[in-house]
C-alpha cells in the first residue's frame, strides 16, 4: 500500500511538473522564498531557494541564497567584545 502511495504520488509530481515548465515553477519557489525572507522566516526562505536552484540554476534564487547566507554569516568580532 505504501509503495503504491509513493507511485501515485511521483505521478502526481510529474503530472504536475508537466503543467508548469521548470522555469515558471522556478520562478514561483524564488519569489515565496522572498516571502519568507521579508518576515525573518530564513530556514523556509532557503529551502525555497534551494528548490528554486534545482529547478533552474540560472535562477535569481542563487544569487538571493548568496546573498541570505552572507547576512546568516556575518560576524562582526567588535560587536561581541567592546
Amino acid at each position: 500500500n505504501t509503495a503504491h502511495k509513493s507511485n501515485k504520488e511521483g505521478r502526481s509530481r510529474r503530472l504536475n511538473m508537466a503543467k508548469h515548465p521548470p522555469k515558471e515553477e522556478a520562478e514561483r519557489y524564488y519569489q515565496l522564498g522572498n516571502e519568507y525572507r521579508k518576515h525573518s522566516d530564513w530556514q523556509h526562505a532557503l529551502e525555497c531557494y534551494n528548490q528554486a536552484i534545482s529547478l533552474d540554476p540560472a535562477s535569481p534564487a542563487a544569487k538571493a541564497k548568496e546573498m541570505l547566507n552572507n547576512i546568516l554569516n556575518y560576524y562582526c568580532k567588535n560587536m561581541f567584545n567592546p
